[in-house]
């Protein structure tokens, strides 16, 4: 029998305060009774997959809960949703379980209450170091709001948290990015996020871009940013081991190495992605709709789609050339249309196939989302 894949639950939350000028994600403003729909949906949804066994009695190795904004929903209400996932699946003894923070939205005790019911893991929008990065990109809250909230958490007994940086934010320098770089490492993070600014349509700075507003993304800017950002933390003792993430020894995310090394993962909340023996199927982006299926007994899925073992094998090469230290190179696909694809990118300097394993290259990896739409 082959080994069972290693599986994580992931909870959608979309839910937020208000929306950022760059979010283009399904989300709804939260109030006191949509978190209550949220949460009811919820718990049936939960029981329905249950019922079904769709983990095939493996054990939730990691639990994250992501957004939108989680902790928008009180932390009681948070820690009881917890407990009745613990008491719904299997876990495992040492399961990480990580939860989305804004900043502004959590005070020490929700912290306190959150690392009691066994929260272990923390991820703070933190975005910039600079106050006057927040403007042009609609994010609310304060430098202090973050510096307080890592404060908070580690007093809380939080011992892993993850900081999430943008860079090429509108008027964003390459001096001033590289002071919150520093900045930010004066808080002690084990895990550091960094996301270069993209523009989505119909977004409020796509429109604000449009009118002249504010600047558009410079793309070489933007480069010598993303080689600045490995430099300062490498120096700090901080591994990149994914394209955008970077980790203390011993702390990378768990639940995110599951896309990426082909695992398994069970997605639930309006708009959530699953991928489950080779099935991928999402919920439909729509809480209305979500809870109103739920009611009925009906699972929220608005798309499934059964890969075949090629093309399992071509996900597994995508996501997994994310990681620094690649995949191994048997899981290239042997349709000869593929090989030529990876031969050219080979040409062009973007992947390497050294040591039975297929890797990006520094300039593959300024262009993972190119490689990766050829390869698709």
């Amino acid at each position: 029998m082959p080994p069972q894949r290693d599986i994580g639950l992931y909870i959608h939350v979309p839910l937020c305060r208000q929306r950022c000028h760059f979010c283009a994600f399904y989300l709804e403003i939260a109030t006191p009774a949509r978190i209550e729909a949220f949460l009811s949906a919820l718990a049936r949804e939960l029981t329905l997959y249950h019922q079904q066994n769709v983990l095939a009695g493996r054990a939730l190795r990691s639990i994250y809960f992501g957004g939108g904004t989680p902790t928008v929903i009180p932390s009681l209400q948070l820690a009881a949703l917890l407990d009745r996932i613990r008491n719904t699946y299997s876990v495992t003894p040492d399961v990480e379980v990580t939860i989305e923070a804004h900043p502004s939205t959590v005070t020490r005790q929700d912290l306190r209450v959150l690392a009691e019911a066994g929260f272990n893991r923390i991820s703070l929008g933190a975005e910039s170091m600079a106050p006057q990065d927040f403007i042009p990109i609609g994010r609310p809250g304060t430098v202090s709001d973050t510096e307080q909230a890592v404060q908070d958490a580690r007093t809380a007994g939080f011992s892993n948290i993850n900081l999430d940086l943008m860079y090429g934010l509108p008027g964003q320098s390459l001096a001033s990015w590289t002071a919150t770089l520093h900045s930010l490492l004066a808080l002690d993070p084990t895990h550091i996020s960094c996301y270069a600014l993209t523009i989505e349509d119909h977004t409020k700075l796509a429109q604000d871009i449009a009118k002249g507003l504010v600047p558009a993304p410079d793309e070489t800017l933007q480069i010598e940013m993303e080689t600045a950002t490995e430099s300062v933390l490498a120096s700090a003792g901080f591994t990149r081991y994914e394209i955008s993430n970077y980790a203390r020894p011993g702390y990378a995310c768990r639940h995110n190495l599951l896309y990426w090394t082909d695992g398994d993962y069970l997605g639930l909340g309006p708009s959530a992605q699953s991928y489950i023996a080779g099935s991928r199927f999402g919920n439909i982006a729509n809480l209305d709709a979500y809870a109103g299926q739920l009611q009925n007994d009906h699972l929220p899925v608005a798309d499934r789609r059964m890969l075949t073992h090629e093309e399992q094998r071509r996900d597994a090469l995508i996501f997994g050339l994310r990681l620094l230290k690649g995949v191994p190179n048997n899981l290239a696909i042997e349709d000869a249309g593929q090989r030529d694809i990876l031969a050219q990118l080979t040409e062009r300097g973007l992947i390497v196939n050294e040591h039975d394993r297929i890797t990006l290259t520094p300039l593959g990896c300024r262009f993972a989302d190119s490689v990766a739409s050829e390869l698709f």
